[in-house]
């Protein structure tokens, strides 16, 4: 059984469906940047790929993002390991710098894996490096896929197999690639009958890939799918046995076959030994003859896994978006990702270091808002802009709660594109919490600066709350609010060790008018770990004030009426009190626009392509998350305000603009690069790099 998803078994792709990178792309030409896999072995054995003169796109596909740990193995317990596929890959996430899909397909329950493998069926698949920015943020290690299957793939077998130093010099370009665009290995997909002369050779490709491999990326990955035997026959085992350990023993892990039965995983523990947990066992989420059926009972595997104690490759979650699961995907997706975190349980922990910030970006959304501001009111999606994703709980159709907490991407956002909203409705005297992040952050002795924004109705108040945890000392909470009065009315507020007062921040336009964003200093000690923060919401207190309140939380006059709530918290950012916060100037920088062509729109105005590019020419260490871009279009009428564009994000040092319109009255363009910090904090647009750039009257 082959590892393959719905609809990925098709035959010739018409002219019309082809994808943008197929013949007759020409790789070398300025054009909007995208991802590509490589489809045949002369051009893998070239290096043509990681060539940025034979490759225009190379740079912005360079992963940007590092894990928090490089370099560190993975942690010695089951692990859950995603294999994408999703649509045959390439979709929308094949563009570096963003579309304007706002469905498009993401994930975001990165705390439920360990490791997440981009898959197509082309013969080298190069994960976009929206995934791996994305992934790599959250602890997860990403991999590409090398495949060979049906005949051309014996073929290519044949000649990557046909002597030792060519299995040599094969996995040493996959290594390269590895390391240059910045992700974590590779999943090793040979499905064709081979024969018993070429499995040496085989061993040998495997072993020095996997050697390699570990030199060039320190922590990084070689799995080997269950298909090939020792033998050189195409064979699914379904487990791990003496057909197919041989490779094992010379790489990271086995992804098995998901045709597997009952005691399979046992049968493949035993054979693993003390290496049991790089044993991945597979289920493939559309269903097709998989231990308990895949689909919305995947958790019936996972379930059983857990019991053997032994890791799982989970097949194409995109089942979940390609079949249009009700009632949309992203309630669809919360649900099924609620399913395996149910069986399976959270295995990702984040804050574990500071500054911390998430604004809830998912990468998609309707519009962009920076500090309560919109800069574009288009929809969009680009999965390297997801920030840590909060770590909500779906509670499912069947158990309605009187209050939801969910993403919200239509309402107006304090950064980025989504918001958590709480909605429904609260009974006065009630507080209620839901944890955002399952944290492991050592704390240390001083203080820490504690930024959050909120927008919310005028009788609903919102908090934060840190559980924090010591060996010595125990556990305590502290709860962080505007109006302390509030909470220390309810029964509930013993739920709270201490209170700290957070003060408003003077917002800085009117327009932003709706969100309040609000500070706090915390205390911190060094024997604790931060190991949670929640979001806490209650109703402002109405009428006369009964601190009399029974053990039940009802009084007379506060009763347990239920009023309608409504909130939103746009973002956290948490920092150590002393952090630099000082932005390199624009002088510090230097800028660059490159491969520029003017090209005639109408009588009265022209298309701009250029590629910009920038760089520190300091010594000074600097690191950035992204980079958002504006231009602004200049007049000769000094009277005119200049329009200013947000063009887009860029997570690596450089962005294509592609058919910008400039009308003929613009006499200059101003492009602006703005710097966004890890704490959330971006450069003020005035002290940003710029670039400078005078229309011209000639057209190429």
């Amino acid at each position: 059984m082959a590892l393959s998803s719905a609809g990925d078994d098709t035959a010739a792709v018409s002219e019309d469906d082809r994808r943008p990178w197929e013949p007759p792309f020409d790789a070398s030409r300025p054009a909007p940047p995208i991802s590509y896999p490589i489809t045949d072995l002369a051009a893998l054995a070239s290096r043509s790929y990681l060539s940025e003169a034979s490759n225009f796109h190379l740079p912005f596909n360079r992963a940007s993002t590092p894990l928090p740990s490089p370099g560190a193995p993975l942690p010695a317990r089951r692990r859950l390991l995603v294999c994408h596929d999703m649509q045959g890959g390439y979709g929308d996430d094949a563009a570096p710098q963003g579309g304007a899909n706002p469905d498009a397909y993401a994930l975001w329950h990165w705390h439920l894996m360990d490791v997440f493998v981009y898959f197509s069926h082309y013969l080298v698949t190069l994960p976009p490096p929206c995934w791996t920015n994305a992934a790599h943020l959250h602890g997860v290690k990403v991999l590409g896929t090398f495949i060979t299957e049906w005949v051309e793939g014996a073929e290519i077998c044949k000649e990557v197999l046909a002597t030792k130093d060519s299995a040599h010099m094969y996995a040493e370009r996959l290594a390269e690639l590895a390391a240059a665009l910045g992700f974590d290995g590779w999943l090793i997909n040979i499905e064709v009958e081979l024969g018993i002369q070429f499995v040496d050779n085989l061993k040998e490709f495997v072993n020095h890939l996997t050697k390699t491999m570990h030199a060039a990326v320190p922590g990084s990955l070689v799995i080997w799918y269950d298909a090939v035997t020792v033998n050189g026959d195409l064979g699914w085992q379904d487990k791990l046995n003496k057909y197919n350990k041989p490779f094992f023993d010379l790489c990271d892990g086995l992804f098995v076959n998901y045709t597997w039965k009952e005691k399979y995983p046992q049968d493949s523990a035993a054979a693993a030994g003390d290496r049991k947990y790089d044993v991945y066992m597979g289920i493939d989420v559309f269903g097709r003859n998989t231990y308990g059926g895949g689909q919305w009972d995947t958790n019936v595997a996972l379930d059983l896994l857990k019991k053997d104690d032994i890791s799982t490759a989970i097949f194409a979650p995109g089942w979940i978006y390609e079949t249009n699961q009700p009632p949309d995907f992203q309630s669809a997706q919360n649900r099924w990702w609620g399913l395996v975190e149910k069986s399976w349980g959270v295995l990702q922990s984040y804050p574990k270091e500071l500054p911390f910030y998430s604004d809830f970006d998912q990468g998609h959304g309707y519009q962009v808002c920076y500090e309560g501001r919109q800069v574009s009111g288009n929809p969009w999606n680009n999965i390297s802009c997801q920030s840590f994703q909060p770590m909500l709980k779906y509670t499912g159709d069947e158990v309605q709660t009187p209050v939801q907490t969910s993403i919200n991407f239509k309402d107006e956002q304090f950064s980025g594109g989504g918001c958590v909203t709480v909605k429904g409705s609260l009974e006065q005297n009630v507080i209620f919490s839901e944890q955002l992040f399952n944290g492991g952050l050592s704390m240390e002795d001083g203080s820490v600066l504690l930024f959050y924004s909120v927008n919310a109705d005028a009788n609903c108040v919102v908090g934060l709350s840190l559980d924090l945890s010591s060996r010595n000392k125990g556990n305590t909470s502290i709860l962080i609010a505007d109006d302390i009065t509030t909470f220390h009315r309810k029964k509930q507020n013993r739920m709270y060790c201490s209170y700290v007062q957070s003060d408003k921040v003077a917002p800085q336009a009117p327009d932003n008018q709706n969100w309040v964003l609000y500070q706090a200093t915390v205390q911190s000690s060094a024997s604790y770990t931060l190991t949670g923060i929640n979001i806490v919401c209650t109703l402002k207190t109405t009428g006369g004030v009964n601190t009399e309140i029974e053990e039940d939380g009802s009084s007379e006059a506060n009763g347990s009426r239920s009023l309608a709530y409504h909130a939103s918290l746009g973002h956290i950012s948490i920092r150590n009190s002393n952090d630099d916060k000082l932005f390199p100037p624009a002088k510090s920088w230097m800028t660059e626009g490159g491969y520029i062509s003017w090209s005639k729109n109408s009588d009265t105005s022209k298309l701009l392509s250029l590629k910009v590019s920038w760089k520190l020419n300091t010594s000074r260490h600097a690191s950035f998350t992204k980079y958002n871009v504006y231009v602004e279009k200049l007049t000769a009428d000094s009277n005119t305000k200049p329009s200013r564009n947000f063009l887009g994000v860029a997570s690596v040092e450089a962005f294509y603009v592609s058919n910008l319109l400039v009308p003929d009255e613009v006499t200059s363009l101003k492009f602006i690069i703005q710097a966004c910090g890890h704490d959330g904090s971006r450069q003020e647009l005035e002290e940003c790099p710029k670039l400078f750039l005078v229309p011209v009257d000639h057209y190429v």
